[in-house]
């Protein structure tokens, strides 16, 4: 077949083309330059007829395209269905970041266990601070009320409590830049408590403002939950009990 000598022409057309070869017909259907509607001389008829009459040229000048396809891989997974198994939850996500559950238990965050101890630890400073004030303040509210400089200045614990006063609103609005100033505020409130009690021979108070102080102190260091329970521990009973005591005076 490749020996034949084929002439075309277009239905439009009046001169034919040719001969060519089967090689040639098959290079002009690949650049377009014939169809199958392309017009063929049909030596046996002696008539022009569709190049898409003749099956064994059509076949080899435009050979079927075999359709490509992408084969469904299936996938296997590893994970098992279990119809038992409850939904997970926002919360149940939220317990397993924070270590709240029995899986993830041994691998808290370290920081969310740092935030608990300080937040901790400045609501222990509070109280501690307030229980200071009562006890600093209340015992001189004649003074207080008198508006007498003079009667306020003879009552130094009074100032202490204005002192504790504004701290407390302070670390109330989540200041905790103040820390600096609640450490200065245990060293001046043990320095001058412990020496008025020294002077009347009093140990039982300079023990209670020692504890309150230095535990006031620690609460404002201590990031760590056991460190910050006891120092709040101490900084509130020792508080406490100091306030206790000079409401009684």
């Amino acid at each position: 077949m490749a020996m034949l000598e084929i002439y075309i022409r277009n239905a439009s057309e009046t001169e034919a083309r040719g001969p060519y070869n089967l090689e040639q017909i098959t290079s002009l259907a690949e650049t377009g330059q014939m169809t199958a509607e392309t017009l063929i001389y049909d030596a046996a008829t002696e008539q022009w007829v569709a190049f898409s009459t003749n099956a064994e040229l059509m076949a080899a000048a435009f050979p079927e395209k075999k359709k490509l396809g992408l084969k469904a891989k299936e996938i296997k997974t590893l994970n098992k269905t279990d119809e038992n198994a409850k939904p997970i939850t926002v919360d149940d996500l939220l317990a397993a970041a924070e270590g709240r559950t029995d899986d993830t238990a041994d691998r808290k965050d370290p920081e969310i266990a740092m935030m608990r101890a300080a937040k901790i630890g400045m609501w222990a400073a509070i109280a501690a601070l307030v229980a200071a004030a009562a006890g600093e303040i209340l015992p001189s509210t004649d003074a207080i009320l008198s508006m007498d400089p003079a009667k306020i200045m003879g009552s130094p614990l009074v100032i202490l409590g204005a002192l504790d006063v504004m701290l407390i609103v302070g670390l109330g609005l989540g200041m905790t830049s103040l820390y600096q100033f609640v450490r200065f505020r245990a060293a001046l409130g043990f320095g001058l408590m412990g020496f008025m009690f020294y002077a009347n021979g009093l140990p039982v108070p300079i023990i209670q403002v020692a504890f309150g102080s230095a535990g006031l102190y620690l609460c404002t260091i201590f990031v760590s939950l056991v460190p910050v329970i006891i120092s709040a521990g101490a900084a509130v009973a020792g508080m406490g009990t100091l306030a206790r005591y000079l409401l009684s005076q």
